[in-house]
């Protein structure tokens, strides 16, 4: 009789199996590296302006990498009498608010009939958005003047709030037309099978599925209209109107000739948490609302 052959497992060198490891091993080690090089390179500006204005004016000029005597003498400037900050705090809100609000409407809008619809020149309208986001806000100044001086408009909210919107809405319109497009269209025909509006399946099957790159672009566009400095500072001539962006740029020393550092840091910073402090509170709702709207296959 023939014996018959069995297969007998060869055993693997143990280097072969551990060379995949050490190279995912070594390949998520650069990957943390380089969150790490990006995430310093990005926030050593805000460290080093945090750090400056807890400094004493005296200490400003210190290469420390932290203030040997913590003074908050630069926060009781920014919000001393001379400098009327809480004014420009609350102009910017305003601008900044109903900006965000208004562009948001049409943005979710516009971009959801781009995404959905299907007509001739849709390409050529996005063209449009996108050169009209493109057009240097420099040379729309003095026309703008002109047009808001014949408008009695100078030194009005409206006066900031409509160029804002300009230049606001395009992002917002580009952001959102990606993200619906992106979106399962069958949600929302069946929907309408099951005896839904367009309206009705628009406000309760696209709405909150599309909420993640509705609050991403809103945070965007608030950004756009917080930071904006051009226009504000041609439009705005008193603290009826002046924002933040234009308060920070007319501090002044105690002297002719001193530039207040120290005071425009601690601005600088007192700036920036209105931006971070949403970003920080909805971050998980936003990767959660990321994966709302999967369909399994």
């Amino acid at each position: 009789m023939t014996a018959i052959a069995q297969d007998v497992p060869v055993p693997v060198p143990t280097a072969v199996q551990r060379r995949p490891r050490r190279r995912m091993r070594w390949s998520s080690v650069g990957l943390w590296g380089a969150i790490v090089l990006i995430a310093i390179y990005c926030l050593a500006p805000f460290y080093w302006m945090l750090v400056t204005s807890f400094k004493a004016p005296n200490d400003i000029f210190n290469n420390d990498l932290l203030p040997s005597s913590p003074s908050l003498a630069n926060y009781r400037a920014v919000f001393g009498a001379s400098n009327n900050f809480a004014y420009a705090l609350r102009n910017s809100f305003v601008i900044a608010g109903v900006t965000t609000l208004v562009a948001m409407l049409i943005a979710t809008f516009a971009a959801y009939a781009l995404a959905r619809l299907q007509f001739r020149g849709k390409f050529l309208v996005l063209g449009g958005v996108l050169a009209a986001s493109m057009f240097p806000g420099v040379a729309l100044l003095t026309p703008l003047f002109q047009l808001f001086t014949r408008l009695n408009w100078i030194d009005q909210y409206q006066a900031m709030i409509v160029p804002d919107i300009s230049f606001a809405l395009p992002l917002g319109v580009w952001i959102l037309t990606s993200f619906f497009a992106e979106m399962p269209w069958e949600l929302e025909q069946a929907a309408k099978v099951d005896g839904c509006t367009s309206g009705q399946a628009f406000r309760r099957i696209i709405m909150p599925l599309a909420a993640p790159g509705i609050f991403t672009s809103t945070i965007l566009v608030f950004i756009s209209a917080w930071n904006e400095y051009l226009i504000a500072s041609n439009m705005s001539l008193s603290l009826a109107s002046e924002p933040v962006t234009v308060a920070i740029a007319k501090f002044t020393g105690s002297s002719q000739f001193q530039q207040p550092f120290g005071t425009q840091m601690a601005a600088g910073v007192v700036v920036t948490v209105p931006l971070v402090v949403p970003v920080l509170l909805f971050q998980r709702r936003i990767v959660a609302g990321l994966t709302a709207g999967a369909v399994k296959g």
